[in-house]
């Protein structure tokens, strides 16, 4: 596990799968900022939650000059249900080899019942139109959060 990016750092490249059968790269959202939330899992609750809020933000932060891009260890075809299950219409990508997960430095120990494993750290990265990070947010509470990303989307613009 390397250092993990932060504000000022060039946003570590990434090309994964979508969940509509084409990929997203960081090259695809040059010139316009763009929202990359981390999330453990598909369909639960907690990641559904933020999907939900994201989702319903989402006009607003067009309006702003962001597009928002979901990643998580699940797959294509899971990722899909997902969106189709809650009528989502945000994009997500498929990082089953975790290298961006890694890249991004969100691929870290955790505990649960003092059982330790490896998983997501949910995690956002608001990346500026530049390329560079320009705010992260660690170890996110999913209440009011996409909310905050937004205002922060808003202040870059």
């Amino acid at each position: 596990m390397g250092r993990k990016p932060g504000p000022g750092d060039k946003a570590p490249d990434f090309e994964l799968p979508d969940d509509s059968g084409g990929s997203k790269s960081l090259r695809d959202f040059a010139g316009k900022a763009l929202v990359l939330y981390f999330y453990p899992k598909d369909n639960t609750a907690g990641c559904t939650q933020e999907a939900i809020d994201f989702n319903g933000l989402r006009k607003a932060f067009a309006k702003a000059g962001a597009a928002i891009l979901g990643v998580s260890p699940d797959s294509t075809a899971s990722h899909a249900k997902f969106k189709s299950k809650h009528k989502l219409a945000l994009d997500l990508i498929s990082d089953e080899s975790r290298a961006m997960l890694e890249a991004y430095g969100v691929w870290t120990e955790k505990s649960l019942y003092g059982r330790k494993y490896m998983g997501v750290e949910r995690t956002t990265f608001l990346i500026a139109p530049d390329g560079t990070i320009a705010d992260v947010w660690h170890k996110v509470k999913v209440a009011g959060h996409a909310a905050a990303v937004l205002a922060a989307v808003e202040a870059l613009a």
